[in-house]
């Protein structure tokens, strides 16, 4: 047991909120690292080669909080004109640290470390092989390209190290070398081999002014792999700074989400010392973003004490959902349930739920419902003046479900005292709220072998998140397979905050296979009921445990992109957002082609000036599109697939 809790830790702890400690890596004049701020970074979106608009791009990003730039420099002529762009900001008097982004290139890389202050390098693009192809490797053949990368790879080393340059080693799910993914797979362990090997290399040369990055474009894999590595480097006598990052978010509220819930997962426990959200909008957008996102752990561990999670059934590294047994249609196999919380709205006619979906017809008297409408109503103390809509389930508090006859038809929520106080005059079913102070071993008891009881798990305290985790693993530990409601109370301004911070406490569970159901408390008269359902569904989307519409995973855009990602991304919505479940990828360049798509169902890529390449997957379906062309003809790929379905038959 003591080495399963060694290989599983990852964190100071996963209770008390702790900054895990790195060492200091300086970058310019701004250092990371060491218990320094976490900082706050971008990427231009201009042409390198057109120093103006990149001067001035990178004016407008440190204007609305960024810290660090990245620049890519695809070629030596970019990574020259680095020096253009570095004095052309020095002489507006900004001495923002820059950072060269390389994939394909290593001598730009070796020009661009003489000149900025940072290079950053993808080990799957820099000098490995990526063909998508299954090979098997004999364990010769493999040292033998170590030793190839070896060669390649220590002339950047030496240089950075000579020039004071820092570097940042960032491997990306989808852009892992065909020799990692046939002996480890395309999976976080071959994520963090693959920057592993990387680093072994730089600490060869006594070179450890590194940051590292293991990002993702689905938050699951990302926040696993970012664990994985902390656990790796702690076994390996390492301490380098994380750079956290969803890589291809997409944009709006879908980016926002996912940016939140991988990022905001491992800031909950202390990881992360820089911080970029990937968003395919302009990126002086990105920026507030992130700092709203670290904001929130300038003071956190003032909270409220937690206890110890010392046998943790949770596997940080590998998905396993609790196992839970289902009443009305709540855990087993079920996707999560979403409970839409109108407590405090007045409701006084049937068209006052359109906005959580459902819709009512006076003519044919039926309602119909969307593909986001709730599973359950709250509506506390106030009763329905209508049929409830086939397929929605109301629950009332227990004192007015008394009132209204214990109707068998809805359901009665409980507080524990309440509900230990009247077992006798319970339901068939009923909703328990649970809290950490309530959890002893009385309580416990009291609940276990109850199979009338769905628990709904809420906490009070500032470190939310990681206090209902501590309930689950009680829950878990004591045998208890109830199925449970994740409750989760929000007291802000608008409904940007609660996208970011409902993201990062239920989503962190979700992604770890916590919880059978989503319910959001928000004030209403900041966040509707309505956006509050939306967001909900789409957290679920972005844990991947319950898929409701069409998924973008579109790269933010950078001096690579061959077209404009914003517009495209718009267009290609406005005909596919029908295609519930469907996967797209819309990729600027090659470097965020097939490899960045992960796990895509299909394809968009810049592969030239007014060209698209398609891919179904990782394969190429028709390349050299014309650009006028290429929806139309992406459309024709998802039909030949038998995946379209026409808007009008739905």
């Amino acid at each position: 047991m003591e080495q399963i809790k060694e290989i599983r830790k990852y964190c100071n702890s996963l209770t008390g909120y702790s900054r895990y400690k790195t060492r200091e890596v300086q970058i310019g004049e701004i250092p990371m690292g060491n218990f320094h701020p976490i900082r706050i970074q971008s990427m231009t979106t201009t042409d390198t080669m057109d120093t103006k608009a990149t001067v001035e791009q990178t004016i407008r990003m440190v204007q609305t909080g960024c810290e660090y730039v990245r620049i890519t420099a695809p070629s030596m002529n970019e990574a020259e004109n680095l020096r253009e762009i570095k004095n052309g900001l020095k002489r507006l008097g900004c001495n923002v640290p820059l950072i060269a982004d390389i994939h394909f290139t290593p001598n730009a890389a070796e020009l661009a470390a003489r000149i900025v202050e940072k290079v950053r390098v993808n080990p799957g693009n820099y000098v490995d092989k990526k063909k998508f192809q299954v090979l098997e490797y004999t364990d010769a053949e493999y040292n033998e390209e170590i030793e190839r990368i070896y060669q390649k790879f220590s002339p950047l080393v030496k240089i950075c190290k000579e020039y004071g340059t820092a570097m940042r080693i960032g491997t990306n799910h989808g852009s892992l070398s065909d020799r990692i993914m046939s002996r480890y797979g395309d999976n976080p362990a071959g994520m963090v081999e693959s920057a592993l090997e990387f680093v072994r290399i730089c600490r060869d040369h006594d070179y450890h002014n590194i940051v590292l990055s293991i990002k993702a474009s689905n938050p699951k894999v990302m926040v696993q792999a970012y664990r994985l590595l902390v656990a790796r480097m702690e076994a390996e006598g390492m301490d380098y700074p994380l750079h956290l990052g969803v890589t291809e978010a997409g944009d709006g509220e879908d980016g926002r989400i996912k940016s939140a819930m991988g990022i905001g997962a491992l800031l909950e426990d202390g990881l992360g010392d820089t911080v970029r959200v990937s968003l395919t909008e302009e990126p002086e957008f990105e920026a507030p973003v992130a700092i709203a996102l670290v904001s929130r752990y300038t003071k956190r561990k003032e909270h409220e004490v937690i206890q110890d999670i010392v046998d943790n059934p949770i596997n940080p590294f590998d998905y396993h959902k609790r196992n839970t047994f289902e009443l009305i249609g709540i855990g087993g196999n079920n996707v999560p349930r979403v409970v839409a919380d109108l407590s405090g709205r007045i409701i006084m006619q049937a068209n006052d739920l359109n906005e959580i979906g459902y819709y009512y017809n006076a003519v044919t008297d039926k309602w119909s419902m969307s593909d986001q409408a709730p599973d359950f109503l709250f509506l506390e103390n106030k009763t329905l003046p209508f049929d409830c809509p086939t397929g929605l389930r109301a629950i009332y508090s227990f004192q007015h479900w008394v009132t209204l006859g214990k109707p068998f038809s809805a359901y009665p929520l409980f507080s524990l005292v309440e509900y230990l106080a009247n077992k006798e005059s319970s339901a068939a079913f009923n909703f328990v709220l649970f809290d950490l102070h309530e959890m002893n071993k009385q309580n416990i008891e009291a609940l276990k072998n109850d199979k009338t009881v769905i628990l709904v798990l809420k906490s009070d305290n500032a470190h939310a998140m990681p206090a209902v985790r501590r309930l689950f693993v009680e829950l878990m530990n004591n045998g208890i397979s109830n199925p449970v409601i994740i409750k989760a109370g929000f007291k802000l301004a608008d409904k940007h905050a609660f996208q970011l911070h409902a993201a990062t406490d239920i989503g962190a569970l979700l992604i770890d296979g916590l919880g059978d159901g989503v319910w959001a408390s928000v004030n209403q008269e900041q966040v509707t009921a309505g956006d509050a359902n939306r967001i909900l569904f789409g957290i679920l989307q972005a844990a991947r445990v319950r898929i409701s519409k069409t998924e973008y995973i579109a790269c933010p855009s950078c001096g690579r992109t061959l077209f404009d990602l914003v517009e495209t991304t718009d267009k290609i919505r406005k005909r596919t957002e029908h295609l519930k479940g469907v996967k797209i990828a819309i990729m600027g360049c090659i470097v965020n082609g097939p490899g960045e798509m992960a796990d895509a169902d299909y394809g968009y890529v810049g592969s030239g000036p007014g060209k698209i390449t398609l891919y179904k997957g990782k394969e190429i379906i028709k390349r050299n599109v014309v650009s006028e062309n290429a929806v139309d003809e992406l459309i024709g790929i998802i039909r030949a697939d038998g995946m379209w379905v026409d808007p009008k038959e739905m």
